[in-house]
């Protein structure tokens, strides 16, 4: 027989991890909608002749003469990347073992506040309640 505070500690430890997920897509919609959208709004004259004409020559142009959105693309291309490879990782790979160890830490957290947590509706509380009934 399966331990069902185990298979509990794994439910809440995906739900954790879907959390992570999904504040992480969040970060980066946010940023394309702030960041990104300002520089792309700052590179519209580049971009239509990219548009017309594009040659890396016409990028470097434009990234050269204008820096800070060229920065802000690139924090936001940078940020898409890395939760892209970061996701693809846990999906063929699976979980690191630090990673693991990281969010069990922060679940082992989050159950000793209790509801005092801001995550604890989302990780914890479904299972509070499903207990309950059993009882």
């Amino acid at each position: 027989m399966s331990d069902p505070q185990a298979s509990t500690f794994q439910q809440q430890l995906q739900r954790l991890h879907r959390l992570t997920v999904v504040a992480r897509w969040l970060l980066v919609i946010v940023l394309w909608l702030s960041v990104g959208a300002i520089s792309l709004w700052t590179l519209r004259p580049e971009i239509a002749l990219w548009l017309d004409h594009f040659t890396w020559v016409a990028l470097w142009y434009a990234f050269r003469h204008y820096p800070w959105a060229a920065l802000g693309v690139g924090v936001c291309v940078g940020s898409t990347v890395s939760v892209l490879v970061w996701q693809s990782r846990n999906i063929i790979w699976g979980m690191p073992n630090p990673e693991r160890r990281r969010l069990e830490h922060q679940l082992w957290r989050i159950r000793a506040n209790g509801a005092k947590h801001p995550l604890w509706k989302w990780v914890v509380a479904g299972d509070q309640d499903s207990d309950s009934s059993k009882k």
